[in-house]
């Protein structure tokens, strides 16, 4: 879909062009831009580069794994299902410390290898609570309304949450952008970007917590309708 809207944006700006006269001025500004963005390239690669480094020196000298460890209780409060133990834990630890130090291109993997380890927990929270013990939950467990078939759970949801508003001490890529653009003093956004991702993340941390509420009272009524239901059937059954 976002190719598609891209294409359709490139040609109608070049039917636009043309049909003011301006083809001439497109044709350079496509040969101008695409030098720029090699340049652009060139330039994210080496801060890429350095802030990797300096990441995997933390990682080897034990500063992330102190930083881990300090992050135990904001986990524990956005994830209470979730065990320290699991393999998605550390994935999200690592994809929010990375967020925090501006490292976006690197919390990218270690984010969606949370994703893949949240859903096999998804799926195995709903084995346990898909286990029925009945003949008239055997006889209806093809058409169960909690078996989830690929939607995202609310440890999943929280995660993204978290990572779309993530809190930004360095915002690294800004700061090389605007030195890339001739900014006279590029680190100047520091404090605006701290400011507005800090309230972005506590807007996202409250949004969570109560969501997750919401939806921890929605399953309560659920398996309490669904005993009710299953004690009714044996009452019958007698």
């Amino acid at each position: 879909m976002i190719a598609i809207l891209w294409a359709g944006m490139i040609i109608l700006g070049v039917i636009i062009g043309i049909c003011t006269g301006q083809g001439a001025a497109v044709g350079e500004a496509a040969i101008s831009s695409s030098r720029e963005a090699v340049t652009l390239c060139i330039t994210m690669l080496g801060v890429m580069t350095l802030w990797t480094g300096i990441m995997q020196i933390a990682r080897d000298s034990g500063l992330i794994a102190g930083m881990s460890k300090g992050m135990r209780p904001v986990m524990r409060l956005l994830f209470p299902d979730l065990p320290e133990e699991h393999p998605a834990t550390e994935y999200i630890i690592s994809n929010m410390i990375a967020n925090i130090l501006g490292l976006g291109w690197a919390a990218t993997p270690l984010g969606l290898s949370a994703m893949r380890e949240l859903a096999k927990w998804e799926e195995e929270k709903e084995g346990r609570a898909n286990t029925y013990g009945t003949d008239i939950e055997s006889k209806n467990k093809n058409q169960n309304p909690r078996k989830t078939g690929g939607r995202a759970s609310v440890d999943m949801c929280t995660f993204l949450i978290i990572n779309i508003s993530s809190l930004q001490l360095i915002p690294i890529n800004i700061i090389a952008y605007r030195t890339q653009y001739g900014a006279v003093r590029p680190t100047d956004i520091v404090g605006a970007a701290i400011l507005a991702t800090f309230c972005s993340t506590l807007a996202g941390v409250l949004f969570s917590i109560i969501a997750r509420k919401l939806a921890t009272k929605r399953e309560a009524a659920y398996q309490s309708s669904r005993q009710n239901a299953t004690s009714f059937g044996k009452g019958v059954r007698r």
